[in-house]
């Protein structure tokens, strides 16, 4: 199981989608609304918005959702939110990156530092973890999008970084100021990606034990259900005879 898609599948394995949808939903539209109103409403105009109304698709949020989120942006009522990231060290010091969007940065530390002590982390500095990644654009396609040969060419062509192919799916990587230009030369070769986004890419990611990957899940899942934070990123390894018991 790729590193890369473990923490989906196992989320997918536990059932957890119906209970994350409408979180997934609401966190998406924060993320339109945030990027409307930083730049342009326009989403063929501002690439991080074309982003973010992407990904809002690719996960089946409604389009009257998506008008609703942009329209949010340009009112005087519309909230103001602060980009925050927080990083410490999970269970057996695994290095993880909280981004959160939040109106009340005191609530949101708060609650962080809490999910961390509850499930044996520390919440460390600024920059006490970020040095294990790599800042990326990440865009992935499933298998039937071609072999790995063809899409290595695309990616290429369209100016990526790496690739990364298995029976999952291809995962493409750019550099972050590239993410929006390279998605857009690939869907004009192998059609719609099934998602476009920026993300930390762990250098080394550590193999972690059940016990250990046990105690992760239970912090992952305290922090992606909190309603201010965005993405939950983390330098570790789950081997396919531990996911499987997971």
């Amino acid at each position: 199981m790729a590193g890369h898609s473990k923490w989906a599948n196992i989320q997918h394995r536990k059932g957890r989608q119906d209970a994350i949808r409408s979180k997934l939903f609401s966190k998406l539209a924060k993320e339109i609304t945030v990027a409307a109103k930083m730049g342009d409403p326009d989403p063929e105009k501002n690439p991080r918005l074309r982003l973010a109304v992407k990904e809002a698709k690719t996960n089946s949020v409604p389009k009257d959702v998506i008008e609703r989120a942009i329209k949010k942006s340009q009112g005087g009522d519309a909230e103001n939110y602060d980009e925050i990231r927080y990083e410490g060290y999970g269970p057996n010091g695994i290095a993880i990156i909280v981004e959160a969007m939040t109106d009340n940065r005191n609530r949101t530390a708060s609650n962080v530092r809490s999910y961390f002590t509850k499930h044996g982390g520390d919440l460390g500095q600024t920059g006490s973890v970020s040095f294990m990644f790599d800042r990326k654009g990440e865009i992935f396609y499933k298998p039937e999008a071609g072999d790995a040969d063809t899409v290595m060419m695309a990616a290429i062509e369209a100016g990526a970084e790496d690739v990364e192919s298995d029976e999952d799916g291809h995962w493409i990587y750019t550099s972050d100021t590239d993410l929006a230009e390279v998605s857009q030369a690939l869907e004009a070769s192998l059609g719609e990606s099934e998602h476009s986004k920026l993300i930390w890419k762990p250098q080394a990611p550590t193999e972690v034990d059940l016990e250990t990957a046990q105690k992760l899940m239970k912090l992952i899942e305290a922090l992606e259900d909190d309603d201010d934070v965005q993405n939950v990123t983390g330098n570790f390894d789950i081997p396919e005879d531990v996911a499987a018991q997971l």
